[in-house]
């Protein structure tokens, strides 16, 4: 078998696929139909603009098909009549009912941005870090009516920076997405590839993340808080309140030091200083509702954070 035998449908929907199908496509597969999800208003004109997926497909005019709902009877009923030997899913944004996952011969293989059976979920990339892990990676894995529960493929491992930020981490994931598909796709042809079933009571769950996640309890230690900011940059972000106003804060580090947990206890140009349950925690960027991103120096000039302000109230 060759990947130019197999009649492929590849279901992803954001930059984060782009790689996989990229993959996908130089590897010569019969690329029959992509699914992607449907177009969104964007912007402030809110202008219907196409995912990242469907705009590649189209260069390479691949079929594309966008709909509300994939486990509607027609939905299914169109995918059936492609005939695909094998459904490749990044990020695609749907659940694939069984009736989908029965389709293909050679089974349904999700591209999960974890090493599983770890951080199974919708935000393992935010996740990972927020725990403070120092290790994370890509796993294709076969597609079953669980969420992130069937057999594991390939696995592609990397290590995560002290202070890399999950749009990073994001970033250096995608392409060991494909070097983990296009390696999975390489035994699939071989004949060679050897399933192997997830432990469950090693799992942890990674649910999408909220606004509201990203509230600073200062009573934590700087290097808690630290990951947190790190894990939700750039969304949905870590913020507390500056005299009622929420600001949202980016580009910490961990630092020496002591004070009432939330207090601000130094600002000056290199970053302010803010005392946590544990150790101090030394900000690089600010913003607050309706203004940009600033670097702390441009911040100060407009804002005034003496020593003894409070944060979060």
């Amino acid at each position: 078998m060759t990947p130019q035998t197999i009649r492929t449908v590849f279901m992803g929907t954001p930059d984060f696929a782009l790689d996989t199908l990229r993959g996908l496509i130089e590897a010569g597969v019969q690329m029959v139909g992509v699914y992607t999800q449907p177009d969104r208003p964007k912007g402030r004109g809110k202008k219907l603009t196409p995912p990242p997926v469907k705009e590649l497909a189209l260069q390479h005019d691949i079929p594309v098909f966008q709909p509300q709902k994939l486990r509607a009877p027609a939905a299914v009923a169109e995918l059936q009549a492609l005939a695909p030997d094998l459904i490749v899913v990044v990020a695609y944004g749907q659940i694939l009912p069984q009736a989908v996952l029965d389709i293909p011969q050679y089974g349904c293989i999700n591209v999960h941005a974890s090493l599983l059976p770890k951080y199974r979920g919708a935000a393992p990339i935010n996740k990972v870090i927020v725990d403070g892990e120092t290790e994370s990676g890509v796993t294709t894995m076969l597609m079953d009516v669980g969420l992130d529960t069937g057999d594991m493929l390939i696995k592609r491992t990397l290590s995560i920076g002290a202070d890399e930020t999950a749009g990073h981490l994001h970033d250096r994931m995608a392409p060991l997405g494909r070097e983990a598909m296009d390696e999975t796709l390489r035994q699939l042809c071989a004949g060679t590839l050897e399933p192997e079933k997830q432990d469950d009571a090693e799992t942890c769950y990674a649910a999408m993340m909220k606004k509201e996640d990203g509230l600073i309890d200062w009573s934590l230690s700087a290097q808690r808080i630290h990951n947190l900011v790190r894990g939700l940059d750039p969304w949905p972000a870590a913020y507390t309140s500056l005299a009622g106003e929420t600001l949202k804060i980016s580009k910490t580090r961990v630092a020496t030091g002591a004070g009432e947990a939330g207090s601000i206890i130094g600002a000056n140009d290199n970053g302010v200083s803010v005392a946590c349950g544990e150790g101090v925690l030394l900000i690089g960027e600010l913003q607050l509702p309706g203004k940009r991103k600033m670097a702390v120096s441009d911040f100060l000039r407009g804002h005034s954070l003496p020593a003894g302000t409070q944060l979060g109230k």
